[in-house]
């Protein structure tokens, strides 16, 4: 039996997901872009409705303000009294205030109509062109005193048919025709003011202005003003959407202000929207009309902006749906990854080079769990790996030191015995010419066979420290007769080398220390001092001290493990320093390690195998104190410093004078003077370190 076709579960779940919030999100880009057409609809139209009334406002205040000027001009002494040639003067300086473009005035003959005066090239009372001007003249009053009201004595009327060269030049524009009788000064008619101009409309075709372009038409349906001069003069009933206009008409005479939507506008099959409103405007002495001002756009210019938001829609749907093909694949992948990843750590854990570490804290309670054990499980076997690694590195640098050891010890042993070998040889084959010159090979191999022995002692010591074998025959010492001791033995070892020898008295106090040790342990430090110094001197000087962290030298001590039961009251610092050739301060914690020497140069130089600090260090320690190393850096001298706990002060005022500072009984000679340092020398020595008993 075949098995079904098996597709992976992130597929399966994608397809789901998909299906189903695919077509709810793009209902909703749809539902969103016809919310954002219909809000710019919506403010087009207010727009074009406010643009409609504030035109229509403009048409009738101009309409107005050109009436009153007439009236005032009508009125003046120049046009009633004045010449012809005064008369002139004062039209041309009218037609510049009156708010019409290519305006000009002309006085005519109220009975022949023959022009008299004006700023017209051509006669304005034109029976033929205009027949309704004679008409208009003869209903004007004889004399003034039949008029009631001046504004009302003139007759407005709309040129609609112009001659050809004019059509062009005349879109978006009234052609106003008006006429107004002048009375002289008693009262009688003397002339008549024909004025001649355009009314410019406001209005603009650009696809981002909602001003919209301007229609006019009066209340029997004739267009007066439109943006297709073509059209000018034409009637509603014409049009090819006669009920559209017509329903227009009705509710802006009606004083309705709203706004209405009309197709086959002009040539083009566009739509248009139209926001309407009504002007009143006086035509004549007893008749006012309504005109409709339509202020018209194309539907695409209203909507103009709406064509960047399609285009931010459509980059934003396809950016949503890339986006939300994304969030499905995240989501498959983080519902699908924790095991997958479970499984390619688990297949990494053998390469050693690798740092990754355990997936954790999904949200899935179960594949937590098994992460957590998995993750103890690779604990352990890292735990056991660095275990080995530990050892091994161990084993490394035991092999590594043994190597140096044997390197070492074998040149320090190789050295004294290839001299007790040469010695011996010398004797035994007979080749010395005298007994004294037997006797002086017999010496030398006495000294090789001490310095070999020593080696061997200290060799035998650290490993007896080291094995926790060494033992200690502790009992109360008095210090300054261990250290006159130890001065006695280094000082003609000094006095060779031409270095002065300086002790500073201090305060005899008993020290609780295994005296044959401790003398091993100021022999080394003064013997490592005189070794490593070449010109000046070493300065011994004793102190007590309660804190042994005061002081500048405080980091220093190389233990602070003290192997005494309580705590200790008072310490005597014994401090060795030398003005020899120092050592590098990052050296300093490393030097009291089994073999080590500050530098492979020096081990050449001055030998030794290393043992010497290591042992004093154990030692010290073994005894309850503490010892310190200090330096600069190079050619700054070493200072060592050694603190015991004091068990009995024996001069009581010598404590005093030693707590806070020394008493130096001798000072260092000059560097040039070698007789006066041997002086200065034996005095310190006697003086300060060997008084009498």
């Amino acid at each position: 039996m075949k098995l079904s076709r098996q597709t992976s579960f992130r597929r399966i779940l994608l397809l789901r997901i998909i299906l189903v919030s695919l077509p709810v999100l793009l209902i909703g880009v749809a539902v969103a872009f016809r919310q954002a057409r219909d809000t710019f609809q919506e403010s087009a139209e207010k727009n074009l409705r406010a643009s409609a009334d504030s035109k229509a406002h403009e048409v009738e205040t101009a309409i107005r303000s050109l009436q009153t000027s007439l009236v005032a001009a009508g009125e003046t002494l120049t046009l009633r009294t004045g010449t012809l040639e005064e008369s002139h003067e004062f039209l041309s300086h009218l037609s510049h205030k009156i708010p019409l473009n290519d305006s000009c005035l002309q006085l005519v003959n109220w009975q022949t109509g023959a022009p008299l005066t004006g700023t017209c090239d051509v006669p304005l009372w034109d029976t033929e062109a205009n027949p309704q001007t004679e008409l208009n003249i003869l209903d004007w009053p004889q004399y003034s005193t039949g008029i009631s009201d001046p504004f009302y004595t003139h007759y407005l009327e709309v040129q609609t048919q112009l001659p050809p060269e004019e059509i062009q030049t005349r879109s978006n524009q009234l052609s106003l025709f008006l006429s107004t009788p002048i009375y002289g000064q008693d009262g009688q008619l003397r002339y008549v003011l024909l004025v001649k101009g355009c009314l410019r409309l406001r209005g603009s075709v650009a696809r981002r202005s909602l001003l919209g372009s301007t229609v006019v038409i009066d209340q029997r349906g004739t267009i007066l003003a439109h943006p297709l001069r073509e059209q000018v003069g034409k009637n509603v009933d014409s049009s090819m959407e006669v009920s559209h206009f017509q329903d227009i008409v009705t509710q802006a005479l009606e004083g309705e202000q709203d706004v209405g939507y009309l197709h086959n506008f002009s040539d083009s099959t566009e739509r248009w929207v139209a926001g309407y409103s009504s002007a009143d405007i006086v035509v004549s002495p007893t008749e006012n009309e309504t005109w409709v001002v339509l202020a018209v756009t194309q539907l695409d210019s209203a909507l103009y902006g709406l064509n960047n938001i399609k285009r931010i829609v459509l980059m934003l749907t396809g950016g949503l749906i890339v986006a939300h093909l994304l969030v499905m694949l995240y989501m498959a992948r983080d519902l699908a990854r924790p095991i997958e990843q479970l499984g390619e750590y688990a297949r990494r854990i053998h390469d050693p080079r690798s740092t990754q570490e355990v997936p954790k804290d999904f949200r899935i309670r179960e594949i937590n769990q098994l992460s957590h054990v998995l993750d103890n499980m690779v604990k352990r076997l890292e735990d056991r790996a660095k275990e080995l690694e530990t050892a091994w590195q161990e084993a490394q640098a035991a092999n590594k030191l043994k190597d140096e050891i044997l390197a070492n010890t074998s040149h320090e042993l190789r050295t004294p015995l290839n001299g007790i070998i040469g010695c011996v040889r010398l004797i035994k084959d007979g080749l010395c010419d005298d007994p004294e010159e037997e006797y002086e090979l017999l010496e030398r191999t006495d000294e090789a066979a001490i310095h070999l022995l020593k080696i061997i002692n200290d060799i035998l010591d650290i490993a007896k420290i080291e094995s926790g074998t060494s033992t200690l025959a502790l009992e109360a010492v008095t210090l300054d007769r261990t250290m006159r001791e130890v001065i006695d033995l280094q000082l003609v070892e000094a006095s060779q080398k031409g270095l002065w020898l300086v002790a500073k008295s201090g305060p005899s106090v008993l020290v609780q220390v295994d005296p044959a040790k401790f003398k091993q342990v100021l022999l080394n430090v003064v013997s490592n001092a005189i070794k490593f110094t070449e010109e000046g001197g070493i300065t011994i000087e004793t102190q007590i001290q309660i804190d042994l962290e005061q002081g500048s030298e405080t980091s220093g001590w190389v233990s602070g493990l003290l192997q005494r039961e309580g705590p200790v009251d008072r310490w005597v610092v014994v401090s060795i320093r030398d003005t020899g050739i120092g050592i590098n301060a990052n050296k300093l914690d490393k030097l009291c390690n089994p073999f080590y020497m500050a530098d492979g140069s020096k081990t050449r130089r001055y030998g030794g195998t290393g043992l010497g600090l290591a042992i004093s260090r154990n030692l010290i320690e073994l005894m309850g104190g503490r010892i310190g190393i200090y330096s600069e850096g190079l050619g700054t001298g070493t200072t060592v410093k050694i603190a015991l706990p004091i068990v009995e002060v024996l001069d009581v005022s010598a404590e005093a004078d030693c707590v806070d500072s020394t008493l130096e009984t001798a000072s260092p000679p000059d560097q040039g003077d070698d007789d006066r340092a041997t002086e200065v020398l034996d005095q310190a020595h006697t003086v300060a370190i060997a008084p009498p008993l």
